[in-house]
């Protein structure tokens, strides 16, 4: 009995290894590459990642994160183009979440796949930067995860009628000297936003700035624009940073600047931001920034991408992680994301700045070599 109670116990051990390898091997992993900061990444980990699983059962979600700006996507790009150089039939990753200087490079070199229109959501992808990324035709081959906005944040018990316009500004800056602050070029993005919508509002050509074609010659007009704002800089407050700016407006030691509105947003939530401060993009427009959805040109679970990403552009997932948790604009369009948020919510998102002024004076950042030529003329004309 002992030996016969061993066979069976080893006939049993082996069974469930059988299984256990069966399942393994009915595993399919889909393999997530996000640039962009760490909570991007977690925002998969820990909700879209998840959820995907439960509605999708045998799936593994695995994703890994590249870092901010430029140099992460760059990483994207580079993977994807030794895979395409070494002619690989199918590349190890389904889905890749680049920002939009990398997109475009990345459509040009043939490494994306165009999916959009075989997607139930692909509909809802109205805005501008759903359709050209600086410059580059991505139309078809992206779904925007999220859009990112910068906006003039004002304190509405200082400032009664805010200004509209960056010709409202000026003439209100010009009345009451430094009532309003930002933290330039080179103290983070919003100031780098607030310039560049400066430069939209008064240097010419915006559209060309935007979308192209470049031309070398047309930074040679920026002058009179860039001596205005040299100006200008004589009347402000320089904030220490993104956060800085927040910090003086929530002191009263400003009473409007230039800030990430999904920053904005979440400092009021968490009650470090007084909840009267009230958002206001300035006209002609200020600039935003999406990172996208995009699936490489031989992804190996090509299916399962577009699945995925559907997920992540329905109206439902779009309201309880891209709004609820991060307080970012949804990427598909705002008006099918509205019945699934409560009133609350929208409120605080939408209220000071609709939909239809986002659309309006929501832009995108310059062109890749428009941007570079825009910064070094502030620091050689403004900063000198």
């Amino acid at each position: 009995m002992p030996l016969l109670r061993r066979t069976l116990a080893a006939s049993i051990a082996l069974a469930l290894g059988a299984l256990s390898l069966s399942a393994q091997a009915q595993t399919t992993t889909l393999n997530v590459i996000s640039g962009g900061s760490q909570n991007m990444v977690d925002y998969v980990t820990d909700y879209l990642g998840p959820l995907f699983e439960k509605l999708n059962p045998g799936v593994k979600v695995s994703v890994v994160g590249t870092g901010p700006d430029d140099a992460g996507s760059q990483k994207m790009l580079e993977k994807l183009q030794a895979q395409k150089a070494a002619g690989a039939a199918t590349w190890d990753t389904d889905v890749i979440v680049p920002n939009q200087q990398k997109t475009g490079e990345m459509v040009r070199d043939g490494l994306l796949l165009k999916y959009r229109d075989s997607i139930p959501t692909g509909k809802y992808a109205v805005s501008q930067s759903a359709k050209q990324a600086l410059g580059v035709n991505v139309d078809g081959y992206v779904m925007p995860m999220f859009e990112s906005q910068t906006a003039l944040a004002y304190n509405p018990d200082l400032v009664k009628t805010p200004p509209a316009s960056y010709d409202e500004l000026r003439a209100f800056v010009a009345k009451n000297p430094k009532s309003f602050g930002y933290n330039g070029l080179k103290g983070g993005m919003s100031g780098v936003a607030f310039v560049v919508g400066w430069m939209y509002a008064y240097g010419g050509n915006p559209e060309t700035v935007q979308q192209g074609p470049y031309d070398a010659k047309s930074p040679a007009g920026w002058k009179k624009a860039f001596a205005d704002l040299k100006s200008f800089n004589q009347q402000v407050v320089f904030t220490p940073g993104n956060a800085g700016t927040l910090d003086m407006l929530n002191r009263g030691e400003i009473a409007m600047g230039p800030v990430w509105v999904d920053m904005f947003q979440s400092w009021k939530a968490e009650g470090r931001l007084a909840p009267n401060m009230k958002l206001k993009i300035l006209s002609p427009g200020m600039p935003g920034q999406p990172y996208y959805y995009a699936i490489p040109a031989k992804a190996k679970n090509v299916e399962l991408a577009k699945k995925f990403i559907a997920l992540a552009t329905s109206p439902q997932v779009q309201a309880d992680g891209s709004v609820r948790r991060f307080n970012w604009y949804p990427g598909i369009d705002a008006n099918v994301v509205k019945p699934v948020l409560d009133a609350k919510v929208w409120n605080q998102l939408f209220v000071d700045v609709t939909p239809a002024e986002l659309a309006r004076n929501g832009k995108p950042f310059p062109l890749a070599p428009y941007f570079k030529d825009l910064r070094e003329q502030y620091e050689a004309q403004v900063q000198n």
